[in-house]
């Protein structure tokens, strides 16, 4: 059986911890889509065009991903795409309590949607987009968090504020 997996998020920027669900997910599924979430309620520092890309550029060593933004709601999204899964990370205890309606949710949404989650490396536990956005904004080093071409996107950005 052939089995797609969504992984959806904002990815602003797309992080070390992001990138490992990615690898382990592609380990697990025939066929990984990243989902670009459009639409969220804080205002992303990169467009989605650029988020997008960012995403692309660093997952092109995995065959089995794929790379696209999106602007309706996920469990659409999944079903135009062919997915079975939901791929969700979970970073610590915090994380679950969202996580949890976030998968009932969409359990109701679409019943045929399974909800999968998937805990990062100890290193990455304690990363977050947030976290490295507000480092990298007081010229702080991120370079251990994110790839090279996020934290020279990050330096370029800010530097243009």
């Amino acid at each position: 059986m052939n089995i797609t997996a969504i992984y959806p998020g904002t990815f602003d920027p797309v992080t070390a911890g992001h990138l490992d669900l990615i690898a382990r997910a592609a380990k697990l599924y025939d066929n990984i889509i990243v989902a670009i979430a459009v639409g969220t309620t804080k205002t992303p520092l990169f467009t989605i065009d650029e988020r997008v890309a960012l995403a692309k550029s660093v997952t092109e060593a995995f065959e089995n991903v794929s790379v696209i933004g999106f602007s309706n709601l996920l469990v659409d999204c999944a079903k135009e795409q062919g997915a079975h899964v939901i791929i969700r990370g979970l970073r610590a205890v915090s994380d679950f309590e969202y996580e949890f309606q976030l998968a009932g949710m969409n359990r109701r949404l679409s019943p045929d949607l399974e909800t999968v989650f998937l805990t990062p490396a100890e290193q990455y536990e304690f990363i977050s987009s947030s976290m490295i956005k507000e480092i990298a904004r007081l010229n702080g080093d991120v370079s251990s968090f994110v790839p090279d071409i996020v934290k020279q996107s990050l330096i370029q950005k800010f530097s243009q504020e």
